[in-house]
């Protein structure tokens, strides 16, 4: 036990006894209030990977040194194996572990010792681009959806030209590459870097015009990527004619390029990945696209079918009403056109009538039936006074006429042997010049007819 005398705010002192883990929880707290979130630098030495998976150390110069943990749970990403003897700058917040009542160091971040002096220069040009808007989304340029020529600038032989190339291949086999060969990393490599975006981002008689550029880098510690920090390099992409995919380092790394491009792509595989769309799936979104268009086709003809049904039927109806109505004006017209007709035709009729009526009166059948009836009483008085021997004369005479015919007539020929021939119309053959081979003939004689067929 420990004596403390305290004073309080009015002035006035008072007695209090502290246990051990009192006062180490106080110096804690104060310790913790006091000193969050602190940048130190040393070499680490004694340092131990508990099996538990926390990392101890102490950091330590020439005159002082301070125990350092690492929990496993940490939200750490370590660019290198922390080892014994190594220059680096921490970031965390001192604590107490009152079991041994020993102060430590928390640590939340290590980097390499002078990574300080990096990242205030990249902290420096960020804000002094971003104040001349070279950051703003409204300055950046829209990527094209189906690129089909594409340049890369990056080292031509890093991981990252042959993931971006794997994954083109794949993806999409028909579009152009143009690769503009650099290092990416050492002095003088960000001028070659901003000379590779100019030759291919302005026009060119050598190659046709590009549709985007890829930067692209590998992952790397600060000072390997730094060349991408650079203010060459963000103000050829910047002025670049086309637009610039970033893809420099890994998805925790970013550089003034990143910001600077108008896309910026996690991995050099992501990039590839962003600019061109797969072919598998634009094939199932065109398939989808189809099938949605041929679905709303389908519905558009039914549904049009259904209007056209309606008005067809509304169509109908007005038609048919509008030829009744036709039907009944002319019904009207032609029962006019017949009266009229009607009153005429029996006028006309009647006015015949009287005249047949007129000329039968003036041809009376009386009068000449008297004058008819008059001549016949003639005829029959002049007939009766005819003397008998007229009549015997006559019968005489006819008698004589029926023996020259019975002389003369066709039947006697015949009957004397001759025959008399005609052919198939009738006409009588007289000469062998009116018929041919295969005509009909009949022969007649005296007791009949013989048909017979011209050999």
């Amino acid at each position: 036990m420990v004596q403390s005398v305290t004073t309080d705010l009015f002035g006035s002192t008072a007695t209090k006894i502290l246990t051990v883990a009192e006062l180490t929880r106080a110096i804690r707290g104060a310790l913790e209030t006091r000193f969050r979130g602190v940048w130190v630098q040393g070499e680490i030495s004694n340092y131990k990977q508990h099996p538990s998976g926390h990392q101890y150390f102490t950091l330590k110069d020439s005159r002082a040194q301070i125990a350092c943990v690492i929990f496993r749970n940490a939200p750490l990403t370590l660019r290198q194996p922390l080892a014994d003897g190594a220059q680096v700058q921490v970031y965390g917040s001192v604590s107490v572990f009152e079991a041994r009542g020993q102060y430590q160091l928390s640590v939340e971040i290590v980097q390499p010792r002078g990574l300080g002096l990096l990242q205030a220069k990249f902290e420096a040009l960020k804000r002094k681009l971003e104040a001349e808007g070279l950051f703003d989304q409204a300055r950046k340029k829209p990527l094209p959806q189906f690129p089909k020529r594409i340049g890369i600038v990056t080292s031509p032989s890093g991981v990252a030209i042959r993931d971006i190339l794997n994954i083109l291949r794949r993806r999409a086999r028909g579009i152009e590459i143009l690769i503009n060969p650099v290092r990416v990393q050492g002095a003088g490599a960000a001028a070659e870097i901003a000379s590779a975006i100019n030759e291919l981002s302005n026009p060119s008689k050598i190659w046709p015009p590009l549709d985007l550029i890829v930067v692209a880098r590998g992952g790397g510690s600060i000072e390997d990527l730094w060349e991408f920090n650079e203010e060459v390099v963000a103000r050829a992409i910047a002025a670049a004619l086309v637009p610039i995919v970033s893809a420099v380092g890994h998805e925790v790394d970013f550089t003034i390029a990143d910001f600077v491009a108008d896309l910026r792509a996690p991995t050099p595989s992501a990039a590839a990945e962003l600019i061109v769309p797969a072919a598998i799936e634009l094939e199932r979104r065109v398939n989808e696209l189809a099938l949605c268009l041929n679905r709303c086709w389908q519905s558009f003809i039914a549904r049009e079918r259904t209007r056209l049904r309606l008005f067809s039927e509304r169509a109908v109806s007005r038609e048919l009403l509008r030829r009744m109505q036709e039907g009944k004006q002319t019904l009207d017209w032609r029962r006019e056109s017949l009266q009229r007709n009607a009153v005429g035709f029996v006028g006309n009729w009647r006015g015949r009538l009287a005249e047949n009526g007129a000329a039968l009166r003036r041809h009376d059948p009386s009068r000449e039936i008297v004058l008819r009836r008059n001549r016949v009483a003639e005829i029959a008085r002049r007939l009766a006074a005819c003397p008998a021997q007229l009549t015997a004369a006559m019968w005489r005479r006819f008698e004589r006429s029926e023996k020259v015919l019975a002389v003369l007539g066709p039947d006697a020929t015949l009957g004397r042997g001759y025959s008399m021939t005609t052919d198939a119309t009738g006409a009588i053959v007289r000469s062998v010049t009116q018929v041919k081979r295969g005509d009909r003939l009949r022969t007649r004689v005296t007791d009949g007819a013989i048909e017979s067929d011209v050999a």
